[in-house]
């Protein structure tokens, strides 16, 4: 048994448990995640965990609430980096994840923006299970003859997701159709779900089901991923905001191809957990 301190937060909507781990890499078996996830108060989409470093400042560990372990987390990212800063009063950190190193500032009281580096196109980075382009994808929903969704894009951002643009966001059966491509035998390592609606070149309306979460109100490696899938169809500019179910987030591709990714982040409480 083992106590830590954790900060409960969240990035529009998207809930974090934040631990703050002093020792050795915390290493978590699913049903420990599970069980604190199953506590009243401390329910979350993924729990994090601000490590040493022998690499970049800090080591961020990410599980989602089913217990498995992934590389990235955009939303997490920019709650580590909020948590760290503060406590440090320092205006930049870089983070050790297991998809690379991410620098992020604050840019507000509440607002963090992170470089979350390259997207990663080619097939076998996201990874898909055969060769293919990933702008457009041979993949769909419904009957072969007219089927509901189809052609959607691949984009990894350090873990994969696969965006649909669609004309009404709000009619998408996600809690149906997210666990249909999640599973899909195109993704050996699963897959994040996203359905876009493209508003105008500045304004994309995005909802979200998170691979190993479930529908979630806000993804930031899908913001992330959902831009640079617009932008490679040239239906937006390269800097535009992502309307999620918790609120915006701003998302630009430079043109050195680093995605940069800002939003607000949001400390609920604080206190101590038994692991």
């Amino acid at each position: 048994m083992q106590s830590m301190k954790y900060l409960k937060m969240n990035g529009l909507g998207n809930q974090f448990i934040v631990l703050q781990n002093n020792g050795a890499r915390l290493e978590l078996m699913p049903q420990q995640v599970s069980g604190i996830n199953a506590q009243k108060g401390k329910e979350f989409d993924q729990l994090l965990s601000i490590e040493p470093s022998q690499n970049a400042d800090i080591y961020m560990g990410i599980w989602n609430n089913d217990g498995s372990e992934v590389a990235a987390c955009g939303n997490g990212t920019r709650a580590v980096a909020w948590a760290y800063l503060k406590a440090t009063k320092k205006e930049s950190v870089s983070i050790e994840t297991k998809a690379g190193i991410l620098n992020a500032q604050l840019v507000g009281e509440n607002m963090v923006s992170v470089d979350m580096g390259l997207p990663r196109l080619n097939w076998d980075e996201i990874p898909l299970a055969e060769e293919m382009q990933t702008i457009r994808m041979e993949l769909q929903i419904g009957p072969i003859d007219k089927p509901l969704y189809w052609g959607p894009s691949a984009v990894s951002m350090g873990n994969p997701h696969c965006i649909f643009f669609v004309d009404d966001v709000e009619s998408v059966a996600l809690d149906k159709i997210g666990p249909m491509i999640e599973y899909h035998p195109l993704f050996p390592e699963q897959t994040n779900v996203e359905f876009a609606q493209i508003w105008d070149r500045k304004n994309i309306r995005m909802r979200v089901w998170e691979r190993g979460v479930g529908i979630t109100r806000a993804c930031g490696t899908g913001a992330c991923a959902t831009l640079v899938a617009a932008v490679r169809r040239k239906l937006v500019d390269r800097l535009a905001n992502i309307h999620l179910d918790g609120g915006i987030l701003q998302i630009e591709w430079r043109d050195d191809d680093h995605v940069i990714m800002t939003g607000a982040v949001e400390l609920e409480a604080k206190g101590e957990l038994e692991i």
